[in-house]
């Protein structure tokens, strides 16, 4: 009701800034206003694939096994973590919403809500991970040596689950906000810490993969509390209550509910992608793990402009301004293709080389350099898919994200087990089985949202959802 009434009160802004303006001159303003989000958002987003990523390089000079048990490990707290991105996206629109429409205290109090909402989840997620490590990690394909370096990867990291998922509840609020500066210095510091505590406990202490992962741990809790301690006291600054509220908490988790679908697709087809490597040969899975940590980060830099068009486009919805809705809706597509192809372009270059930074085994080295090549040539299409799914979540069409990433997930599991399963021994060698993967990766899955995203935005049905 406050978003239509706002758009009564003032149909003809829109028109009347137009007519003002030449449609050219306002559209740098918007890619200002864009990248001034996304930059630093991009820095709160890489934490965790950073850990990852630090995790990888050095765990893969302990030994292939360690390699390839990291991919299963990470793969399992990346799942479990991912599926929890609901907490900033939901509570991202709500609080921008309620910006636009000029509530600020009730917009505070629903971060605050996600908050506790966070700390729940997390508490009951990693005490449930830490018991089910072991079965999770066979189903992944993990044996013998492998499946002990998984095991004792995945008992050290996923305590830390409660930090993690308190920081996307955090910036959620920070994002709904615009005011994300400090979630580029949370992630630096992160990474800092983690990277130091990683040398110490792996190459000094030599406590093998489960430093790794310990380090890792005391990183998360610590981004975690430093996130979370300013947003506590500005919530309360503004009027808001600090206690837990079981019907703002409900509320977050209903609200969240459609994106947890959506997530929950999307990581499957991730895990499916995962075993499917692992059916390949050890060698593949580990030249995979190399790739897929490595697009994990890079990949963020997309998200991070579709986050920052999800902040803006929320924000304009709430005020009722559908025509500057629609203009910086087009303005961040373009912004996610332009982005895509400059990162593409670097990830397929300095994948030439990478190799050598995950693994001393020429065979692994080849792999990585076949699989961030081909990623790289699709990166212009996911990063025009990624701005367009912030969208939609900063318009709350969590209903149609949910539908269109179930279908999507679910063709694209059956497609890539038939490769696996199906099609592997038909394939010359492990380079060829490499690239097999994550073109069908690129072209089923992130092509088919890109699909359904593309046909949503060119409705109006999005901006009523």
């Amino acid at each position: 009701m406050s978003t239509q009434r706002a758009h009564q009160s003032q149909p003809q802004q829109p028109q009347s800034q137009q007519s003002r303006q030449p449609q050219p001159q306002p559209q740098p303003n918007i890619n200002r206003r864009i990248f001034a989000l996304a930059l630093p958002t991009f820095g709160q987003l890489i934490a965790e694939p950073t850990f990852i990523l630090i995790d990888t390089a050095i765990v893969g000079h302990i030994s292939n096994e360690a390699l390839a048990g990291l991919s299963i490990g990470s793969t399992i707290i990346l799942t479990a973590v991912g599926l929890c991105i609901f907490l900033a996206y939901s509570t991202t629109a709500q609080v921008a919403h309620l910006l636009g429409a000029g509530k600020r205290r009730e917009g505070l109090q629903a971060g605050v809500d996600g908050l506790w909402l966070a700390l729940g989840i997390g508490t009951l997620l990693g005490v449930g991970l830490f018991a089910a490590a072991e079965p999770l990690c066979r189903a992944l394909g993990g044996q013998g040596a492998v499946l002990d370096q998984a095991v004792t990867y995945t008992r050290a990291i996923v305590l830390g689950a409660p930090g993690m998922l308190l920081v996307y509840a955090a910036n959620g609020i920070f994002r709904g906000l615009q005011k994300v500066r400090i979630t580029l210095i949370a992630a630096v510091s992160g990474a800092v810490v983690n990277t130091v505590l990683e040398v110490l406990f792996v190459i000094v202490f030599r406590w093998g993969i489960f430093g790794s992962g310990a380090a890792t741990l005391i990183a998360q809790w610590y981004m975690g509390l430093f996130l979370v301690v300013p947003a506590v006291l500005w919530a309360r600054a503004d009027g808001a209550s600090l206690k837990p509220s079981l019907s703002g908490i409900a509320q977050a988790g209903g609200d969240g509910l459609p994106l947890f679908i959506r997530t929950l697709a999307i990581r499957a087809a991730m895990v499916v992608t995962v075993a499917s490597a692992a059916r390949m040969g050890t060698d593949v899975l580990a030249g995979f793990q190399a790739v897929n940590s490595s697009w994990n980060f890079a990949m963020n830099m997309l998200d991070s402009v579709g986050i920052a068009g999800q902040t803006l486009v929320g924000t304009a919805l709430g005020a009722g301004a559908m025509a500057e809705a629609r203009t910086l809706t087009r303005a961040t597509g373009r912004a996610g293709l332009v982005t895509g192809a400059v990162i593409g372009l670097g990830f397929a270059v300095v994948g030439l080389f990478a190799g050598h930074f995950f693994s001393p085994s020429p065979a692994v080295q080849l792999l990585v350099a076949a699989g961030m090549v081909t990623m790289g040539v699709f990166f212009p299409l996911q990063g025009w898919m990624m701005a367009l799914d912030g969208i939609l979540i900063g318009a709350r069409d969590y209903r149609y994200l949910a539908v269109s990433c179930t279908v999507t997930a679910v063709v694209y599991i059956a497609m890539i087990l038939l490769l696996a399963d199906g099609l592997t021994p038909l394939l010359p060698g492990d380079a060829a089985r490499t690239v097999a993967l994550w073109t069908l990766f690129n072209v089923v899955l992130m092509g088919g949202r890109g699909v359904a995203n593309g046909l949503r935005a060119r409705s109006d049905q999005w901006m009523k959802a």
